[in-house]
């Protein structure tokens, strides 16, 4: 029979009391300066200096250069406001742009891609990702001249097809942030608390776009155009968030 050496039965022991250690830590640079201010990180939750604004976009919808918006909407899925908006460009087929703007200063990305799903009702399949970066102009408001540009935020997004017994469509969802955004909250979750840490916060908004394409068409011809028109919504939600 094997033996156990106690090495080996320390090593986990470390392992799990280093990580233990070092979420401390991460615990402690939070803490510190509400300990000095008294006011504790888990007590005040850091505001949304630009809420309103966000939740303004349930009402008016996007809008983006080159596009013109044919009709926009307030529609309730899964319990929450969307902003539901049809765009075309030289008389193409109009584009779906749904747009989920956090509601408060607590809300999280939580299942939205799930709440979609079921108000549609569609078959899906051929799901990959596009990834692409844009960049943010700065602006001095005080004084009134750029500063710069941010370095590039880095946006993943999942890219598939879906369809009904009426059309097709390539389906490009994501959480858009101000650095950047992915599909998954997690991504979003982990951005937040680290700008906790500051003192600040990262406000979201789920983004679906959703671009006809010929019955049970190949997505991969439409990835350039996905990729292009996702570019635009980004860099279109980083001057609100």
């Amino acid at each position: 029979m094997k033996s156990i050496t106690i090495k080996s039965v320390r090593s986990p022991f470390i392992l799990r009391f280093a990580v233990l250690i070092f979420l401390l830590v991460l615990a402690g640079i939070g803490a510190v300066p509400g300990y000095w201010t008294g006011n504790w990180s888990w007590a005040t939750l850091p505001q949304v200096t630009n809420l309103s604004e966000i939740r303004e976009l349930r009402n008016t919808g996007l809008e983006l250069p080159g596009w013109k918006t044919v009709e926009q909407k307030t529609v309730v899925i899964g319990g929450h406001q969307w902003s539901v908006q049809q765009i075309e460009q030289d008389k193409s087929k109009p584009i779906g742009l749904l747009l989920l703007p956090q509601s408060d200063h607590k809300s999280q990305p939580q299942v939205e891609w799930i709440d979609i799903d079921g108000l549609v009702k569609w078959q899906t399949d051929s799901y990959t990702k596009v990834q692409f970066e844009v960049e943010k102009s700065l602006s001095d408001k005080s004084a009134g001249t750029a500063k710069g540009t941010t370095p590039s935020a880095k946006v993943e997004a999942r890219f598939f097809r879906a369809w009904t017994q009426r059309r097709t469509v390539a389906v490009l969802q994501w959480y858009a942030w101000s650095g950047g955004g992915n599909p998954a909250p997690s991504r979003w979750f982990f951005a937040d608390q680290l700008a906790q840490l500051r003192r600040n916060r990262v406000p979201w908004v789920a983004v679906c776009l959703q671009i006809p394409i010929e019955p049970l068409g190949d997505i991969e011809a439409s990835r350039p155009f996905a990729e292009s028109l996702g570019k635009i919504v980004q860099t279109a939600l980083m001057q609100v968030i």
